[in-house]
């Protein structure tokens, strides 16, 4: 309880309460609308306390599953806190221009990526030194402008399995792509939007930049838990198989002395009971070499 109401002041100190005006409001966001003042609209607090929680705690299993969670900010007053907090947790992000098509159309979007890094490898490995120089500027101003655009998403493999989303009115092409895809989101929700429009909403002043700091940072750290929890179940699962390993390796070399043994054994009979017949085969040639003589007499 003590952790929320710090929360729930920390948020108070960020301004994440403070909504648009009254006129711009969205009816949908009543029940987050903790009252008006001076013509503005002010957010429930404990709302959206419970609604952070609960999506961090979705996003957490989210990661902890291995897979991708995309940030999606184009606005001027989130981009570089966004950005910042993707790279943070190795996940994708999409801060200067969501390009139509980035979900919908992955596999196009997936072919420019790998242009551009085809690119990068050719100025690197001074392939590029054999063309023009106005040929090389081309292609690194080329580059310039995809890593820009496409550089948050580089390393996306494959579709992410959910967005986060500041300001879901600003974003709601990607949006829209997310939804035909069934792909989760999770959204700061300002009075001015519409909250049933994503998964999880937020509710949330999405302009100030302190607001969009705070949320997304505290989102990042459960994205951080789920993270290491991963890799300390991989760590375990690791141990947990090279101990099994070492049992099994050990009890095929118990089975393998055994075996040895059983062999000694087996061996030491068989030229015992060999050892037999051929001390009586002597006896036998000399009482034959014995038998003419007896016959000469």
């Amino acid at each position: 309880m003590e952790n929320n109401t710090s929360l729930q002041q920390q948020l108070l100190e960020a301004g994440v309460h403070f909504g648009h005006l009254r006129k711009k409001w969205n009816p949908k966001m009543l029940p987050y609308i903790f009252a008006e003042k001076k013509g503005i609209h002010i957010i429930d607090l404990n709302k959206t306390v419970d609604h952070l929680q609960e999506a961090a705690a979705a996003m957490k299993q989210i990661a902890k599953s291995g897979k991708k969670i995309m940030f999606v900010a184009t606005k001027k007053q989130a981009k570089e806190i966004v950005s910042e907090c993707a790279k943070k947790v190795n996940m994708p992000f999409a801060t200067e221009r969501w390009l139509g098509g980035m979900l919908t159309n992955f596999n196009t979007v997936r072919k420019s990526v790998k242009k551009m890094q085809s690119i990068e490898k050719m100025l690197a490995d001074g392939s590029a030194e054999s063309l023009t120089k106005k040929e090389r500027l081309t292609l690194t101003r080329d580059k310039e402008k995809m890593e820009k655009v496409l550089g948050g998403i580089a390393q996306l493999g494959r579709l992410p399995a959910a967005l986060f989303l500041v300001d879901i009115g600003h974003e709601h092409i990607a949006l829209a792509e997310a939804k035909r895809l069934g792909i989760t989101t999770f959204g700061m929700v300002d009075t001015n939007c519409d909250p049933n429009k994503v998964d999880f909403a937020i509710p949330a002043n999405d302009d100030a930049t302190k607001s969009i700091a705070i949320i997304t940072n505290y989102i990042t750290a459960a994205i951080a838990e789920g993270l290491a929890e991963r890799q300390a179940s991989k760590d375990e699962d690791e141990s947990a198989d090279e101990a099994n390993e070492l049992e099994a390796k050990a009890r095929r070399l118990e089975a393998e002395a055994q075996a040895e043994g059983g062999r000694g054994r087996r061996g030491g009979n068989r030229g015992g009971g060999d050892a037999a017949p051929g001390a009586g085969q002597p006896k036998r040639r000399v009482a034959n070499s014995r038998r003419p003589a007896g016959g000469g007499k």
